[in-house]
């Protein structure tokens, strides 16, 4: 399923004193089977383009369009159901939205209030919570008495367990340690491969864009400013840091070594990308996946 924005812009609290534009004429398209990343500094547009991915908001102006469906400002809220079912959306600190005394009643009210019955919502917290790498053992602990990182995982199950085609992921690793942050990470690649989902990942960490996705927008002010793959949005560092975002660590340690007279065909994005080419100039063997 492919989302497309044709001509998309919203406006909060229009024809008021408080009338703010947040997006100006956006066209993207995140293909299906993608792993697409949002960028933009604080202010960008990148939240408020998150919530037209599954009609949380509708467009003032132009055309979201979600798989077969055509949403516009006059679309009825009534019918989106299923537009929610198949784009979800894990947002920031998602632990925050756990309130259920039990893991398992947690992960399976969502699919409940679509209908499935408790013996099958029983079997999808099971199985996400499964995916999400967690044992059966919690299904019945409360969710507040797991630690943070598996509060979140328990909080992911709960939108997966709604098997969307979409997962949008609004800086998912936020306040979660290194080691957790590359846990989380690694498991939203394994959907990615394992189920070929459709993964849009909203951050501001330049390097989980290096290393997991295959297309890139990069949001200022509202307006896309810039898109491709990631080779071709970091292949200019200065534009990086003139926009005000971060460099993949791997570009800029070579950026040093280029100052320093190494010759680059072009800056590496990845840790893996920087250890082949320096084994290819300094001899030995290969950098193995």
């Amino acid at each position: 399923m492919d989302i497309r924005f044709e001509k998309v812009s919203y406006v909060y609290q229009p024809n008021t004193p408080f009338e703010q534009r947040a997006l100006y004429d956006i066209d993207l398209n995140i293909k299906e089977g993608s792993y697409t990343a949002l960028v933009g500094h604080t202010g960008s547009g990148k939240s408020t383009l998150l919530q037209h991915l599954n009609a949380l908001l509708k467009p003032t102006d132009g055309k979201v369009i979600i798989g077969d469906r055509t949403i516009t400002s006059t679309t009825d809220n009534k019918n989106l159901k299923p537009v929610r079912k198949k784009v979800g959306i894990v947002f920031q600190f998602p632990e925050a939205q756990l309130f259920e005394e039990t893991v398992a009643k947690d992960i399976a009210f969502g699919p409940k209030n679509f209908g499935v019955s408790d013996e099958d919502a029983r079997i999808l917290a099971k199985e996400n919570l499964k995916l999400v790498g967690m044992d059966e053992e919690y299904l019945e602990r409360s969710p507040f008495e797991l630690s943070g990182g598996q509060m979140r995982r328990v909080a992911i199950a709960g939108v997966l367990a709604m098997e969307p085609e979409v997962l949008v992921l609004d800086e998912p690793t936020a306040g979660l340690d290194p080691l957790g942050r590359k846990e989380m990470m690694e498991m939203f690649l394994r959907l990615h491969k394992e189920k070929n989902m459709t993964i849009v990942l909203v951050t501001h960490l330049m390097d989980d864009v290096a290393n997991f996705a295959d297309y890139v927008y990069v949001l200022e002010n509202g307006l896309v400013v810039k898109h491709g793959n990631p080779q071709t949005v970091f292949e200019n560092v200065a534009w990086l840091k003139e926009k005000q975002l971060g460099v993949p660590q791997a570009s800029a340690f070579a950026e040093k070594m280029q100052a320093r007279g190494a010759e680059f065909k072009e800056l590496p994005l990845t840790e893996n990308e920087l250890a082949d080419w320096i084994v290819k100039h300094a001899g030995g063997p290969a950098h193995d996946e």
